[in-house]
C-alpha cells in the first residue's frame, strides 16, 4: 500500500493543476508522476487521482514512446471507443425502417401504432438487440435529414373540373352587382363555441405570473349553453352582420340573418336594390341540396321584393369564402385569449371587432328557436320561383319573388 503522506501529497499538487490540464495534459502529468516515483507509483498516483491504472500506463507509455499529438487532438486517430453505428454497421437502416413505417404505413411494424418518440425507437432497437440510447437516435435521426415535424393541410381532395371556372363566374357576378349599385354578399357559419369559463386559444396581457385561470376540463355545461354565429359580410362596403344563435344552425336561422342585416343595413347601403348575390359555400345550413334554404330564400324573395341570386363556391373551396378571410379570422383574433363565459361576452367581443382596412361590425343575439328536420313537401318546393343558370345550375341560381 502507498504511504498515506505521500498520497495526499500527490493529490495536492493534482488539485493546483486540475484546471489546466485537459484530457491528456492529465493523463500525461500523471505518467510523469508515476513515473518519478519508481515502483509502486502508477498506484500511488491512481489511488491520488482517482484515475485508472490503465490511464496512466497510456500516459506512461505515450512518453516512453516520445509521442506527440496535433494542436487540439486528446488522442491518436483512431482511439477511443467507436460510434455505435461503426460498431454496428446495421443499426442505421433498422433505426429507417421503424420510422418509415410510420409514413409509408407497415401494419407489420412494431412501432406502427405507438408515438415514434427517441426513447421509443431505442427501445424497439435494443429489443432488436442493439446497443444505442435514446440521444444516439436523435444524433442519428438528424444526420439522416429526419427532424420533428407537424402535418400539414395541402390536399384538396379531387378537384372538379369546372373548379376554376366556377370561381371566374362568381368573381364576374360579384363585379357586375358592384357596377349596378347592386349589393352582393358572403354568407356562413362560423364555427359554434361552447359557453362557459373554458380555455380560449391566444394570449392577452396581463400582470406577469397572474394569468386568467379557467377550468381544467373543457367540458359543455348544458345549463350555459353554446354560441352560433352566422355572418354576412358585405362585399363592397367591407361591413358585416353577425347574429349570435342559441338554438340550431339551419336554412330557417341563415336566411333570418340576411334579413336582419337587409332591414339594418342592406337596404339603407342599396336604395336602388333590385338584385342581391349571395356566394356561400356548397354544405351546411346553406347547402343547395337543401331544400328549407331553397323554401326560405323564395319567402326571402317575397318579404324583400328583392331577386336573390345565389353562387355556390364548389365542394371542398370552403376557405375559398371572402367571409372567411374578411371576417371570421378578425373575430377570432379579437377575442383570443378570453373566455367565451355567456352570451353577453360573445355579441360585444364581435361587435367590437376592428381592423385597420376599415372593417365595421353590427352584432345582435337571436334567441329564436330554430328547429330541425322541417319537412318540406313537393308541393311547397314546386311552388319556389327558382330559375337556374345554364352554367352549373346546381350552384347558380336565382329566385325570384312570386307573383
Amino acid at each position: 500500500m502507498p504511504d498515506a503522506d505521500l498520497v495526499r501529497s500527490i493529490h495536492r499538487k493534482y488539485t493546483a493543476v486540475l484546471m489546466d490540464l485537459d484530457e491528456r495534459g492529465t493523463r500525461r502529468w500523471a505518467a510523469a508522476e508515476a513515473m518519478s516515483l519508481g515502483w509502486g507509483g502508477i498506484t500511488a498516483v491512481a489511488k491520488a487521482t482517482g484515475l485508472s491504472r490503465s490511464t496512466i500506463q497510456i500516459g506512461v507509455a505515450e512518453l516512453k514512446a516520445g509521442q506527440t499529438l496535433d494542436p487540439g487532438r486528446q488522442r491518436r486517430p483512431g482511439g477511443g471507443r467507436k460510434s455505435r453505428e461503426v460498431e454496428q454497421p446495421k443499426l442505421q437502416r433498422a433505426l429507417e425502417r421503424l420510422v418509415e413505417s410510420g409514413t409509408r404505413g407497415d401494419p407489420m411494424s412494431p412501432l406502427r401504432w405507438t408515438i415514434k418518440s427517441t426513447r421509443a425507437l431505442a427501445r424497439e432497437l435494443r429489443r432488436q438487440n442493439f446497443q444505442v440510447g435514446s440521444t444516439k437516435v436523435g444524433e442519428l435521426l438528424k444526420d439522416m435529414g429526419y427532424s420533428l415535424q407537424s402535418n400539414r393541410k395541402t390536399i384538396e381532395g379531387r378537384q372538379h373540373p369546372d373548379r376554376n371556372a366556377q370561381f371566374e363566374f362568381i368573381a364576374r357576378r360579384a363585379k357586375w352587382q358592384a357596377k349596378n349599385g347592386q349589393p352582393a354578399i358572403s354568407v356562413d357559419t362560423k364555427k359554434k363555441e361552447v359557453l362557459g369559463n373554458l380555455k380560449n386559444s391566444g394570449r392577452v396581457f396581463r400582470k406577469s405570473k397572474q394569468p386568467l385561470k379557467v377550468e381544467t376540463h373543457d367540458v359543455p355545461k348544458q345549463e350555459l349553453g353554446k354560441a352560433i354565429p352566422y355572418g354576412v359580410y358585405d362585399l363592397q362596403h367591407n361591413e358585416a352582420v353577425v347574429s349570435v344563435g342559441i338554438s340550431h344552425d339551419t336554412a330557417q336561422f341563415a336566411v333570418a340573418t340576411i334579413l336582419l342585416w337587409w332591414r339594418k343595413l342592406g337596404r339603407k347601403r342599396f336604395p336602388k336594390g333590385k338584385r342581391l348575390l349571395v356566394t356561400a359555400d356548397c354544405g351546411g345550413s346553406n347547402s343547395p341540396r337543401t331544400r328549407l334554404w331553397r323554401l326560405e330564400l323564395q319567402r326571402l324573395a317575397n318579404v324583400t321584393g328583392l331577386t336573390i341570386e345565389i353562387c355556390h363556391y364548389p365542394p371542398g373551396t370552403s376557405k375559398w369564402n371572402k367571409i372567411e378571410h374578411s371576417l371570421f379570422c378578425h373575430i377570432t383574433r379579437n377575442w383570443q385569449g378570453v373566455p367565451l363565459e355567456t352570451l353577453e361576452i360573445v355579441v360585444n367581443l364581435i361587435a367590437a371587432t376592428r381592423t385597420t382596412t376599415g372593417l365595421e361590425v353590427h352584432a345582435w343575439l337571436d334567441e329564436k328557436d330554430y328547429p330541425l328536420k322541417i319537412k318540406v313537401s313537393d308541393v311547397d318546393l314546386e311552388a319556389v320561383n327558382i330559375h337556374r343558370n345554364r352554367f352549373h345550375g346546381e350552384w347558380n341560381y336565382e329566385i325570384r319573388p312570386q307573383a
